[in-house]
């Protein structure tokens, strides 16, 4: 249960209390802000290797490379407070040719373009005036070919920087640290020929990495080279998989820009080869609240452009700014909201164990909102985060408990005679994770253990742009490694399911986050109705279980024997008879295992078989899976306890209606 005040506790328990709803509309999607991109420039210079950075006075300095029948010419650009007026079009040639990558970096002041050439020189310029001046090429380092696929830079705080290049297949680090620079350093991993590396600092020197693995299979992968924050100083952390397409699939990916002006962002070029060919540009970016190395990302989302060359990524304190040769937009980092508490006339909360969905209803007569994503309603549009809390007027004011927030899927006028209204309709999490469709293959524990349950469903709730967090876990939740298979097209509703089938845990979607928590029958009632809190009608059921008997079958592959357990609800099975439930899972190896599993239905089989509904006032912390407490003499409970499995809130002001109807089960 969410925390009140005592206010708000002492208000939702009296008999005549007025309610107090407050809804926002907010410019997210899952918590992060969604970036609205405009575009500023439209022009005509040619698609091929590009850069762009931000200085410390907010200029935009950006660097190209033309085509190869054009010598392959670095030009630079800096625009001076880059806005919708401003010329893009301005290109400075340095007198540089024949270049193979560029990069760019900067850090307050100054500014450092890199690039490598045909003649293997890793050379650099550099301005110590947010770009205005320019010093002479500075020569770095040779690479040892000239097949240079990939090139990133990144200063740490402090002024030391780190330069990357992929030379075919070797990634190799170079430093600068206290104005000296160090000898280069290849990486620890074996892969086939890279295509592209993007970088960025925060604690560490974090990548992406795109090219084949040794099988030949295309990857965008996710590495940190460390600095001591997440991982060690001068080790490298393993790769990990953002995106993959098989070697004779037609699609590979390259071009690669990440930045982190809030949360980790990046884009990257998916291109197939095969009937209509493209080469698109994708973005995803990290759930908020996780570091680069947990590689929790969204699932990559196409943007509306033809490029092979991919977007730059670069931010100051008010916008994040993307670059092509030909194009630069930018969008907004503020977080907007829409207080819409005045207008609310209605509204409906309904959650279950795999659902949430909201309905609010706000007042329109006089055409306030009769144009939702236009102008000062541009916030209230469909994609947006609405927060919903409910709350009661107490003796400190209007107060309310915050915590669910729901994505706005439509908005639609009503009309009738004497009034008009704007009803919005929104999902929760699990909404979101319905929608998901894995692109690729992915599978864990195959040869050995590398992800538990709890590591897969993290993955997949990112994908759905959520964040796992755990309130409690049972030892399988974090210590069974299933060989586990995710095929294109599965839906992530399925998905989690499956995962959540191997444990007794459950999933608490609200906010943006997943709650994981583990329900015992031993958790303690956090809140009591029919006393101080009034029960206004109760329901309550004791069924027969519908399974009460569990048979698992697993194997033991060292032993090269089946496993096979029972477990049993004996006093169900003297009253009804065994009622045979058969598992077979190979991931289950002993005995224990399997009775673990066993008893994880059994215990859900024991929850569903205590129904009950009791209709209340709000109470504005419920939460489902908590423990409550019943006194209903009318039915002849006393303190007795149940786990609310279902939680329908009901606000409609003109009936002066505002209750709760919970589905309760068996602890």
């Amino acid at each position: 249960m969410r925390e009140l005040t005592s206010t708000l506790l002492a208000a939702q328990k009296q008999a005549a209390s007025t309610p107090f709803v407050k809804v926002e509309a907010r410019n997210l999607a899952a918590g992060v802000v969604r970036l609205d991109w405009s575009r500023l420039y439209a022009g005509s210079e040619d698609d091929y290797y590009h850069a762009a950075a931000i200085p410390g006075d907010g200029s935009l300095i950006r660097a190209r490379v033309t085509l190869p029948a054009d010598s392959r010419k670095l030009y630079r650009q800096r625009v001076t407070s880059p806005g919708p007026a401003s010329d893009f079009s301005q290109w400075t040639y340095t007198g540089q040719y024949n270049c193979v990558a560029v990069a760019c970096a900067a850090l307050g002041a100054e500014v450092s373009i890199f690039w490598t050439n045909t003649s293997r020189e890793v050379r650099r310029i550099k301005s110590t005036d947010n770009g205005a001046a320019w010093g002479s090429p500075e020569l770095i380092d040779y690479s040892p070919t000239t097949a240079i696929n990939g090139l990133a830079a990144a200063y740490k705080p402090n002024g030391d920087l780190a330069i990357f290049f992929a030379d075919q297949s070797t990634l190799y680090i170079k430093k600068l640290v206290g104005g000296q620079w160090q000898a280069k350093a290849a990486w620890d991993k074996t892969t086939g020929d890279l295509s592209g590396l993007a970088c960025v600092y925060d604690g560490d020197w974090d990548l992406l990495v795109t090219g084949q693995d040794t099988a030949g299979d295309f990857k965008l992968w996710a590495l940190a080279y460390g600095d001591g924050g997440d991982v060690a100083a001068g080790t490298w952390s393993e790769l990990q998989e953002l995106a993959s397409a098989p070697s004779d699939g037609n699609f590979e990916y390259s071009s690669p820009f990440i930045a982190r002006p809030d949360v980790f962002r990046c884009f990257f070029v998916e291109s197939f080869g095969g009937s209509q060919a493209y080469d698109r540009p994708f973005w995803s970016h990290t759930v908020p609240g996780t570091s680069f190395i947990a590689d929790l990302w969204r699932e990559p989302v196409p943007f509306d452009l033809s490029s092979q060359y991919g977007l730059a990524l670069a931010h100051d304190s008010d916008y994040c700014w993307l670059s092509s040769p030909s194009g630069v937009w930018r969008a907004s980092l503020a977080a907007q909201t829409l207080d819409l508490t005045a207008d609310v006339v209605g509204a409906r909360l309904e959650q279950g164990p795999v659902s949430g969905e909201l309905t609010v209803e706000l007042r329109n007569d006089d055409g306030r909102y009769d144009s939702p994503g236009e102008g000062g309603l541009a916030t209230l549009d469909n994609g947006c985060q609405v927060d919903f809390s409910p709350g009661y007027v107490t003796a400190s004011g209007n107060e309310a408990s915050a915590g669910q927030s729901f994505s706005l899927e439509a908005c639609e006028h009503f009309s009738a005679p004497g009034g008009a209204s704007l009803v919005l309709g929104g999902r929760a999490g699990w909404g979101a994770v319905a929608s998901w469709r894995a692109r690729h293959q992915s599978r864990w524990n195959k040869d050995s253990d590398q992800a538990s349950v709890r590591d897969i469903l993290a993955f997949v709730l990112a994908r759905a742009g959520l964040k796992l967090e755990t309130v409690s876990a049972s030892a399988t939740f974090t210590g069974f490694y299933p060989d586990f298979t995710i095929s294109p097209g599965d839906g992530g509703d399925n998905v989690i399911a499956r995962l959540l089938s191997f444990v007794p845990d459950v999933l608490l979607m609200e906010g943006n986050k997943a709650h994981a928590i583990n329900p015992l029958d031993s958790d303690i009632s956090v809140y009591s109705y029919g006393g101080d809190h009034q029960v206004k009608e109760g329901r309550y059921r004791r069924s027969a279980w519908a399974t009460n008997r569990l048979q698992v079958e697993g194997y033991d592959s060292t032993g090269g024997q089946p496993v096979i357990a029972d477990s049993f609800a004996w006093e169900e099975i003297g009253r009804h008879g065994d009622r045979l439930r058969q598992v077979q899972d190979d991931n289950i190896g002993t005995v224990s295992g399997a009775q673990q599993r066993g008893q994880a239905h059994l215990r859900t089989a024991e929850m569903e078989s205590s129904r009950g509904v009791i209709i209340a006032p709000v109470n504005c912390g419920q939460q489902l899976y908590d423990v409550i407490d019943v006194t209903d003499a009318r039915a002849g409970l006393s303190a007795a306890r149940r786990r609310v499995l279902g939680l329908e809130l009901v606000y409609r002001a003109r009936r002066g209606e505002y209750f709760q109807r919970l589905r309760l089960g068996a602890v």
